[in-house]
């Protein structure tokens, strides 16, 4: 790693855990986090479990957006609902500030073709098909852009394939203006695995 890179790198850490802190209360979140969130998304937020995503680094505006239509029924997932039911507002402010001050974990690709075409796919789309280009809204470095777009750099390809798959079936619709499930839509099996498969070698 170049000094450049290193030093952007720590910016965006420091730039991170500020905004986190202003968003909530990690130290007050993080017996809650502990005794309600750790078996399956890690102490840390590196979730251990593909299936689970892992909330480390995520935006805290994002993380709070999601616990909210958790509890609100908006997103549907009965694991989740029932561990949000009893949690405050306040509580999910200093959680997604918690979590977002957490450094993701590096993860590593497994497969080299679907690697590649996911690159493509995210960063240039599919014109034939009308899919637009993935980074457009999540950052070429799969970042995301806070209070809008999840950070999706590092996050098990298992959980991704499992998301766009269920916006592609409306099975999940809390996005706005329908946005990702008229892309989802236009994907195929194939192209959601290289695009899952690219965003966990993203760093």
């Amino acid at each position: 790693m170049n000094r450049f890179i290193a030093a952007t790198v720590v910016a965006c850490i420091s730039v991170t855990s500020a905004v986190a802190a202003d968003f909530g209360d990690p130290a007050k979140a993080q017996p809650i986090a502990n005794r309600i969130c750790a078996a399956c998304h890690g102490a840390d937020g590196n979730s251990p479990l593909p299936m689970n995503p892992s909330l480390a680094g995520q935006h805290p505006e994002y993380l709070f957006k999601q616990l909210n239509e958790f509890k609100s029924g908006s997103r549907n997932n009965a694991v989740m609902m029932g561990m949000v039911a009893g949690v405050s507002a306040e509580d999910m402010r200093n959680l997604a500030a918690y979590y977002a001050a957490q450094k993701p974990s590096e993860t590593a690709a497994k497969d080299k073709d679907l690697v590649a075409q996911g690159r493509k796919l995210f960063r240039g789309g599919n014109v034939a098909t009308g899919v637009t280009a993935c980074a457009g809204c999540h950052s070429p470095n799969g970042a995301g852009i806070p209070s809008q777009y999840p950070r999706l750099a590092g996050q098990h390809p298992e959980y991704v394939v499992a998301q766009l798959k269920a916006f592609r079936a409306g099975e999940r619709a809390n996005d706005s203006n329908n946005m990702m499930r008229a892309v989802a839509g236009r994907l195929t099996d194939r192209e959601i695995a290289a695009v899952a498969e690219y965003l966990s070698a993203l760093r």
